[in-house]
């Protein structure tokens, strides 16, 4: 073979453009309004899961009792860490409970799972470059061309048929971001991008059964911290793979993709962050959102007439059938929460989810599994086509409940969950309402939610500092 270094990959260079010379002032004010919603609200999801042990644990210096004087915070604790563990650290309470905004297409995941790179690096910076102290209004600037990587890569490639992790496009678009933040060149971030293509990935093994476990709460933790690492190995003179992903047998499509191209099916600018999707009334992976909903809707009807239930009909997308549609025993917490059927069960119950509905003591009712065994799941090909229609990009679900006595209720159908751009006014204050909730003991943080304007121009490290907290050890 003649060796001749091909030039970069066209899909990295294009990346790299977006993230180098893309004219913010093409970003819509509506992006900016909804990244200064998604960034409260990951940071309240985060705050919620410091009070779960199995997450903080993983929390912390690697060597504990260390700290790192210029080092970037975690929020709501005391840790001072350098960037690359507090990305890790950021980035799993983040998505430990599976709470924070999501983005569904051909590939689903969660967007804001970048912002642990995102502020730890934003973070790092402006302690130790006092000549350049970084604003917020880079991080949300971050944010919204993080989420368009990882979105736009998602509507048309599907790295779940092939046996792959979402969180490999956590890591892509974290790279690409924080290499900008790092100070690197646009031929810097083509190297660190074509590092974070040719990295292992994750199989998608633990997010489904028999084997789903925690691994699938803090891998979108790791993948932030390792685009960090590559970004800051590049820094350090590295050089990148030019044809990371095209090279013949070598190359990610080959290995890793059944030899298909990556694509981009439209151009880069800020449409992800425009339709980003918020959980807002429970924690519940987003395919079962609407059929939460509907369950809720008829506990009134069925709360008394729960031992006289014959039958449960659940009709739902294809997606939800290949990831969530799961009979047999329930092992952990991370199990639960991507059954549709336990989290149906639980909402007819008592009308409500909530993230302690998954623990052990919970899952002791009996009347959880009798409803599950009860349930009949198949998949509505209208929903499966309305789910991927990009006018619509519905993630419906219906419910219908039949009684030994001859009756049954209505059939409820919900369309478009609380969080989708479609119902995004009637979300709003509910939004408001759970960051507020979950800040509540950061007296200082309170009212952000209302003032996004005097969050713009904030020092990054000065608004991290609002967010430490009293915890410093593991449990």
């Amino acid at each position: 073979m003649y060796n001749t270094r091909p030039a970069p990959d066209d899909l990295l260079v294009e990346i790299a453009d977006y993230v180098h010379q893309f004219d913010d002032a093409h970003i819509s004010a509506l992006a900016f309004k909804t990244a200064h919603q998604a960034l409260l609200d990951s940071l309240g999801c985060a705050l919620l899961a410091l009070k779960i042990p199995a997450c903080f644990n993983l929390l912390g210096p690697i060597v504990p009792g260390t700290s790192v004087p210029l080092g970037s915070r975690v929020p709501g604790t005391l840790f001072e860490l350098d960037p690359i563990k507090a990305a890790f650290d950021i980035g799993t309470c983040i998505r430990w409970l599976d709470y924070n905004d999501t983005w569904l297409a051909a590939e689903w995941g969660h967007p804001s799972d970048n912002l642990g790179g995102i502020l730890a690096v934003a973070d790092y910076k402006s302690r130790i470059e006092q000549k350049e102290i970084l604003q917020m209004q880079d991080v949300l600037t971050c944010m919204i061309k993080a989420y368009e990587i990882q979105g736009i890569l998602a509507l048309e490639n599907a790295f779940n048929q092939v046996g792959l992790d979402h969180v490999i496009l956590v890591k892509v678009a974290t790279t690409a971001v924080v290499s900008r933040l790092f100070g690197l060149s646009k031929s810097q971030t083509i190297d660190a991008l074509s590092h974070a293509w040719i990295d292992g990935h994750s199989l998608r093994t633990y997010r489904h059964a028999p084997n789903t476990g925690p691994r699938k709460s803090w891998a979108a933790g790791d993948a932030t911290s390792r685009g960090v690492q590559l970004a800051w190995f590049v820094k350090q003179g590295q050089a990148g793979i030019p044809s990371a992903l095209t090279a013949k047998k070598w190359g990610f499509s080959d290995v890793s993709f059944q030899g298909k191209a990556i694509k981009l099916v439209r151009p880069l600018g800020c449409y992800v962050m425009e339709n980003i999707l918020f959980k807002v009334a429970f924690p519940a992976e987003f395919h079962a959102q609407t059929a939460v909903e509907c369950a809720i809707k008829l506990h009134p009807e069925v709360k008394d007439r729960l031992d006289s239930i014959e039958k449960i009909e659940v009709f739902t997308q294809e997606p939800a059938m290949r990831i969530i549609n799961k009979e047999g025993p329930l092992y952990n917490e991370a199990d639960r929460d991507h059954c549709l059927q336990y989290m149906i069960a639980i909402a007819l119950l008592y009308g409500e989810l909530k993230a302690e509905h998954y623990s052990d003591k919970s899952a002791k009712d009996k009347q959880i599994d009798q409803l599950r065994q009860k349930m009949q799941v198949r998949e509505d090909p209208q929903f499966s086509r309305d789910y991927l229609d990009p006018e619509k990009r519905a993630i419906p679900n219906a419910l219908q409940i039949f009684f030994r006595e001859g009756d049954h209720t209505e059939k409820v159908v919900v369309e478009y969950p609380l969080g989708h751009k479609q119902r995004r006014l009637e979300a709003e204050p509910l939004l408001k309402e759970k960051y507020k909730l979950a800040v509540k003991e950061v007296s200082d943080t309170s009212d952000m939610w209302d003032h996004p304007e005097a969050l713009l121009s904030m020092p990054v490290h000065k608004f991290m500092d609002l967010w430490r907290g009293g915890v410093r050890h593991r449990v």
